[in-house]
């Protein structure tokens, strides 16, 4: 077999703005039998990002599946087989609220033979439909089979566990970012007069004899290339959309991606799921080191320095807004808020920017009110079709042109577009917009920042590979430790989602949604003597 060795940051000429990368030297070295070649390179770090970096990594290191062979459906986790059992109040009696519920959780693969090794992904609940309540459980994994899920109790309900994946779907997950980070690729369309060519794009390019432009981010440092097209320039670009999804995997290994088999599949009680919590008698409840809130009477409220208020009208959400500049960036799931102001303010009239629905940017304004709020996506990678260059901004750049000040509030999310990619390239991302909001603090600081978590969706076979609960719990532990002691404020999707009990969506409903603009609302407008800071 014949191997193009190549190095993306050698062989670079200037042309105008961008640059041109000749095609690689052909070899015939042969790299190791089983290994993918490794064409995925990403521009060498500082030493104080590098030490970050592998410290946001060892932070979110998963248990590997021992041997391959268990990657077979009968002997990975089979939610039927697997039970969860509610342990006893500790000292005896009944369960008071503020008490800690504490479940296990013991997995058998598909041949009913319990598991001896961790991995899978759980996610619990405790809910009572009739009281709208909910809560999150904190799922610690014992690395042998067995979990513990923990909840806070804060009114009697029914405990919930879900197995997400097994760990043997994980495995699969894992190796499909290694060997096959470019499965969600991008394309470009060149133009000048009447000649148009389309080229593919990535992060990385895998080496072929065809040029490569290079279209990296000189400020930011984010990378980025398109194959350079045969009769035009790299300067003839003029839009980015998403070209396509390559899947790879084995009918044995999709067999671990299975809807009502392995695929958020709840796991049964062995015994009463069902528990009675009384009236705390004497003293204060002790929620610490807790989940961010529950809902109660299906209303989000948190268990921080901030009380949740509710702001069901539309006067009283433009009260809050009254002169402030709302600036927006990020994905999908930030755009929905966008969509929530403007169609719960009357008096927010959105500009006529002739923007697709889909993409943006968007623009509105409450002249009377003093009102202004903005909606832009995140730079590449971004699965929108047909986005002009010149509406491809990064975060980082748009925070840097914030004046910033006690009337500006900045809303950000971004998560669920990297996916696919190592998540060194989703770190790198987050490390230069820290840094953007670093400069902005400083030199305003009443500014409010509100960061957006990643939530879990709804999974089919080619969502699960493109977007799985898995890949966006990764980044979500990376973008809370990220931003960790930092002034910003943090709206829990994913507690939110999972404590709901509304099916989890991508774009979660309706009611989800209010409740977050709730919490929104409540940084921006906090009760008298509350800090912002959740």
């Amino acid at each position: 077999k014949l191997f193009i060795m190549w190095d993306a940051h050698q062989n670079i000429s200037a042309m105008n703005n961008t640059k041109i990368i000749h095609p690689p030297t052909i070899s015939n070295v042969t790299p190791p039998v089983g290994v993918w070649y490794n064409f995925w390179k990403l521009k060498p770090l500082s030493p104080k990002e590098a030490f970050e970096e592998d410290l946001l990594l060892q932070s979110i290191a998963w248990p590997d599946t021992p041997a391959l062979q268990s990657l077979s459906l009968r002997k990975s986790s089979d939610p039927a087989h697997s039970t969860f059992n509610i342990l006893g109040r500790m000292g005896g009696g009944q369960w008071q609220i503020g008490d800690k519920l504490e479940v296990i959780i013991k997995m058998y693969d598909f041949q009913g033979h319990p598991k001896n090794y961790g991995g899978d992904v759980i996610v619990a609940r405790l809910h009572n439909p009739t009281l709208g309540a909910g809560v999150a459980g904190k799922v610690v994994d014992h690395l042998n089979g067995s979990y513990s899920a923990v909840f806070s109790l804060l009114w009697e309900g029914n405990a919930q566990v879900i197995l997400v994946h097994p760990s043997e779907a994980v495995t699969v997950l894992g190796r499909l970012t290694r060997e096959q980070p470019d499965r969600v690729f991008f394309k470009s369309q060149f133009r000048s007069g009447r000649v148009s060519e389309t080229t593919t794009c990535n992060v990385c390019l895998r080496p072929s004899r065809q040029p490569v432009c290079n279209y990296t981010e000189l400020h930011t440092g984010q990378q980025w290339f398109c194959y350079k097209p045969k009769k035009l320039s790299c300067d003839a670009r003029i839009s980015h959309s998403k070209g396509g999804f390559t899947q790879n995997i084995t009918v044995m290994e999709s067999k671990l991606f299975q809807s009502g088999v392995n695929l958020k599949v709840s796991i049964q009680a062995s015994g009463l799921a069902n528990i009675t919590v009384l009236q705390q008698k004497k003293g204060k409840v002790n929620l610490e080191s807790g989940p961010s809130g529950y809902y109660y009477q299906s209303v989000w409220r948190a268990l921080g320095n901030t009380t949740v208020q509710q702001f069901n009208t539309s006067s009283a959400i433009t009260q809050c807004l009254r002169g402030k500049v709302i600036h927006m960036y990020g994905d999908s799931t930030i755009r929905q808020w966008f969509e929530y102001f403007n169609g719960a303010l009357p008096g927010l009239k959105e500009f006529n920017l002739h923007s697709p629905k889909q993409i943006g940017p968007f623009m509105a304004l409450d002249y009377p009110n003093n009102i202004f709020l903005t909606y832009r996506c995140h730079g590449p990678p971004i699965r929108f079709r047909n986005v002009p260059i010149t509406e491809l901004h990064y975060i980082a750049n748009e925070l840097d042109n914030v004046i910033g000040g006690s009337n500006t509030v900045v809303v950000l999310g971004i998560w669920s577009h990297f996916s696919t990619f190592p998540i060194e390239v989703y770190i790198r991302r987050l490390q230069s917009i820290h840094r953007a909001v670093v400069r902005l603090l400083s030199r305003a600081p009443e500014t409010l920042v509100v960061i957006r978590t990643a939530n879990p969706k709804a999974l089919t076979l080619y969502e699960t590979l493109t977007n799985s609960d898995w890949y966006s719990l990764q980044r979500d532990k990376v973008l809370r430790t990220m931003f960790k002691g930092l002034n910003v404020h943090l709206v829990d999707a994913w507690e939110m989602v999972v404590a709901h009990n509304l099916p989890h969506s991508l774009h979660p409903q309706p009611p989800i949604i209010k409740n977050m603009i709730n919490v929104l609302l409540s940084y921006i407008c906090p009760q008298n003597g509350e800090q912002k800071i959740l």
